[in-house]
């Protein structure tokens, strides 16, 4: 059971202040009734919800796939700079989504929007093997030592990291796919073996690959078969 008032708000189309004022004014029904008092308890995906005559389906979580672009920030409020909810409608916005993990400011492509706190949780934590996948323009050409270092391993911060998958696409760029996310990993990485990112795009996250019909800064809803591959538990580490 659920309060009428939060099921409104939580769908990001009134505050519970104007959920109370569109109640007085007849404004929301339920199951074709008008409502009586905000606060009255509904039964969420059972009852049918309308405001103006449009229902509005219950979503427990909200997922959201963006196509992140260069300077915007991976967070819910920054002052120095837009964030990437910036680009999304205003009633998703208004949902408590956040970015399941970070991007830098300059590297743009596949984040994940969601409300969905203990997914998210299960995605990030260092105990699940959740992979990712960027692809990198590099200044300089990969040589097969270079390759090899960077796959068994490299020394930052005092610890090694995990071994990544390197994937050879052109001269000088290369797919990397890590399974970890350390502060401005793979530009590191590459850093470590005397090579430069130049640009640096996310391709994959988890199960998931960036909607190729999604242009820079276009976002879409997950579709149910997405969400489901997303909330599939990644495989547990054994160390």
């Amino acid at each position: 059971m659920m309060r009428l008032d939060k099921y409104i708000s939580g769908a990001g189309l009134l505050s519970r202040k104007e959920c109370a004022k569109a109640v007085k004014k007849g404004r929301i029904t339920i199951n074709g009734i008008p409502a009586a008092r905000p606060e009255i308890k509904i039964q969420e995906g059972l009852d049918e919800i309308a405001l103006d005559g449009q229902i509005i389906p219950y979503m427990e979580y909200t997922y959201i796939m963006l196509n992140k672009p260069e300077g915007y920030i991976s967070s819910t409020d920054d002052p120095s700079a837009p964030t990437v909810l910036d680009l999304v409608d205003e009633r998703y916005s208004r949902m408590g989504l956040f970015p399941c993990g970070r991007l830098d400011r300059d590297t743009t492509g596949l984040l994940i929007l969601t409300n969905d706190g203990p997914l998210a949780h299960r995605l990030l934590s260092p105990k699940y093997r959740c992979e990712k996948t960027y692809l990198a323009s590099l200044a300089f050409v990969l040589d097969d030592e270079a390759i090899n270092t960077l796959e068994s391993g490299i020394i930052l911060d005092g610890k090694i990291t995990k071994p990544a998958r390197i994937e050879i696409i052109g001269s000088t760029q290369v797919n990397i796919t890590l399974t970890e996310g350390r502060y401005h990993q793979v530009k590191r990485m590459f850093e470590a073996v005397g090579n430069r990112v130049l640009k640096l795009k996310r391709t994959r996250f988890a199960s998931l690959t960036l909607d190729p019909d999604l242009e820079i800064g276009e976002w879409r809803l997950l579709t149910d078969n997405e969400t489901d591959l997303l909330k599939a538990a990644p495989e547990k580490t054994k160390n």
